[in-house]
């Protein structure tokens, strides 16, 4: 043979022993040791950040906070939009997003205003252009919007208004949902809430 095996790699001749395939040199060995370390330790970090990441209670906080914002953005457009073509829809809505004296007062107000709206023939819609929650108590359920809308009222013979204007909710969470308690105007430059 000419120090070459079956398959082409090449062995060492002992004395007197069969032929075997060379080791590693220590240097190639202690490298693939290292490499091999480093991915199991970076493997292992990777896992337990994953695991705290999952179970930490800001991941938490934050997605009842982003939940409360979208509610309240919605609310606040809900409540500045009715057609009186489908006044009784539109109420419904209201309704809907709303809870506690607030919506006590939309029921009990219901057969008034839907005479008005009907009587003004008027379609309001609202689009919200920022919002931003400025409060938040997760354990009691409660938080507080801010939400600025740009307001349309549409009057029969095409007489159209705009107007923008910023709107304090607040909101109570109720089956896992939030809806709006409290509506009102935002204080505007100087001014102060009373």
């Amino acid at each position: 043979m000419n120090g070459r095996g079956e398959r082409g790699t090449r062995v060492e001749r002992g004395t007197g022993g069969p032929a075997r395939p060379r080791a590693l040199p220590v240097p190639a060995l202690a490298l693939a040791l290292v490499l091999a370390l480093i991915a199991g330790g970076f493997a292992a970090w990777a896992g337990w950040d994953w695991y705290d990441a999952a179970h930490d209670d800001t991941v938490g906080y934050a997605e009842q906070r982003d939940a409360a914002l979208a509610a309240g953005e919605q609310a606040v457009q809900n409540l500045n939009t009715l057609d009186h073509r489908s006044v009784d829809r539109g109420l419904d809505l209201w309704e809907s997003s709303t809870t506690g004296e607030l919506h006590e007062q939309l029921v009990s107000g219901r057969d008034e205003f839907v005479t008005q709206v009907k009587t003004a023939k008027t379609v309001t819609t609202a689009k919200v252009l920022s919002g931003a929650l400025t409060e938040l108590d997760d354990r009691a359920g409660r938080a507080r919007v801010l939400v600025a809308l740009r307001v349309t009222v549409k009057a029969p013979g095409d007489a159209r208004t705009d107007k923008d204007s910023r709107m304090l909710g607040e909101l109570t969470r109720t089956d896992g949902h939030w809806k709006l308690s409290a509506l009102g105007q935002a204080p505007v430059g100087g001014t102060s809430a009373g």
